[in-house]
């Protein structure tokens, strides 16, 4: 449960509020779970034990894969606790962290999660105009994926050295090639057999 346990109530639905219309614009993608208010559907297994995000994302198929976790913060949970108690152990997992913060809280979540070493896919602010929303992409990280990690892997692992035949060029690419002599127009190499048969 987070630490915030009881937000004010306007909080708490502008925060439920943001859910939902997250739900609405992710699940072209995946399938996507909410734990809004005092409902617990959807849990992921972290260290500790279980946690309840406020998105859970999995992949639409039968495996039905761990794609994604999504925390929203509201002015009030933006905070050393929430950093601690719930974005440390979300940015841990392996599938990407998404944190949704107002738009008015951005830098102090930047700061948190540099402070507490949390791992954060990507950072989104949001901010309300009359009745709509707008969230804006604000940071990603720079391997937000693990296939771009194992290719990152690769990248890091020694390589054999290369063989000495591709170390020295080889006596045949060394050796200049011989220009031919150029070849003498047929006719007059005919004349010169005739000559001498004669």
């Amino acid at each position: 449960m987070s630490p915030i346990l009881v937000r004010p109530v306007r909080e708490q639905l502008e925060h439920d509020r943001i859910i939902r219309l997250l739900q609405a614009k992710l699940k072209r993608k995946h399938d996507v779970s909410v734990n809004t208010g005092d409902e617990q559907g959807a849990a992921i297994r972290v260290a500790t034990g279980q946690m309840f995000p406020d998105l859970v994302l999995t992949s639409q198929d039968k495996a039905t894969r761990l794609e994604g976790i999504i925390e929203v913060e509201t002015g009030e949970s933006v905070n050393h606790l929430e950093a601690m108690a719930q974005w440390a152990h979300f940015g841990r997992t392996r599938a990407p962290f998404h944190l949704y913060v107002p738009a008015g809280a951005v830098d102090i979540a930047r700061r948190l999660c540099a402070e507490h070493q949390v791992t954060v896919s990507e950072l989104w602010s949001y901010h309300s105009i009359g009745d709509q929303t707008r969230f804006t992409l604000v940071q990603r990280a720079a391997v937000p994926s693990t296939a771009a990690r194992s290719e990152k892997a690769d990248k890091a692992a020694p390589k054999k050295p290369a063989a000495k035949a591709s170390a020295k060029p080889s006596a045949r690419s060394a050796a200049k090639p011989k220009p031919r002599p150029a070849a003498k127009p047929a006719a007059a190499a005919k004349k010169k057999a005739k000559g001498k048969r004669k």
